[in-house]
């Protein structure tokens, strides 16, 4: 018998994990945090204040 590969004729049809790291989760986690980055930075601009002054901690 030679050494043949198989290759299955049907691919499974397997759905996206609903928790723990996957794209969507990864995607979605990513743009919250550049959202709340630019809006760190548009506060600190409009109150000329850092982030730490505005939340009262300095």
């Amino acid at each position: 018998m030679k050494n043949e590969e198989i290759t299955p004729s049907v691919t499974p049809d397997l759905e996206e994990p609903k928790f723990g790291f996957n794209s969507y989760a990864e995607r979605l986690n990513s743009r919250a945090a550049m959202i709340g980055f630019a809006a760190i930075l548009i506060i600190e601009y409009i109150t000329g204040k850092g982030l730490l002054a505005w939340l009262g901690l300095r």
